[in-house]
């Protein structure tokens, strides 16, 4: 990796191996060597991390963040990526996955974080296939059973 240059505002935050430097003023750092950072506008906060790819996203995201407990994290993330292998459907999911697999396992967690976003709006897209099929079936049940109490008063 060659030098790497990071542009932040007044109170912006980076994660830069772990250390948390907030800026107090607008400023540029050049990264000389590598070093594995995050900018605060990539970070997922536990809370938002409410569906399978932004939950194995804020997992790679923990490596980067805590690199002294990497080790235990790639347990999680391995559990995660097999089980999102033994339950998806969608090829591009599946093929999305594999990728990301690949990248953290040689140690590129900053890529699959790409890899990861990039995949959010076909997960977005199933997940709201899948609840409006559920409100549809529930919408239906509800007509059914409001027929039936109609057919009950005459």
């Amino acid at each position: 990796m060659g030098n790497m240059q990071i542009y932040l505002r007044a109170k912006d935050k980076v994660f830069i191996n772990g250390a948390v430097i907030k800026a107090d003023r607008k400023v540029s750092l050049e990264l000389l060597n590598d070093a594995t950072f995050l900018l605060e506008n990539h970070v997922l906060q536990k809370e938002d991390a409410t569906t399978p790819f932004k939950q194995l996203y804020f997992i790679v995201q923990m490596m980067l963040m805590d690199p002294s407990s990497v080790e235990q994290t790639k347990v999680i993330f391995k559990d995660m990526v097999a089980g999102l292998l033994e339950s998806l459907t969608n090829r591009s999911l599946i093929e999305g996955v594999k990728d990301i697999d690949v990248s953290v396992s040689s140690g590129k967690a900053f890529p699959a974080l790409k890899l990861i976003r990039e995949l959010y709006p076909i997960e977005e897209a199933i997940l709201n296939t899948e609840a409006s099929g559920v409100l549809s079936d529930v919408a239906a049940q509800a007509a059914m059973v409001a027929k039936g109490l109609a057919k009950e008063k005459t």
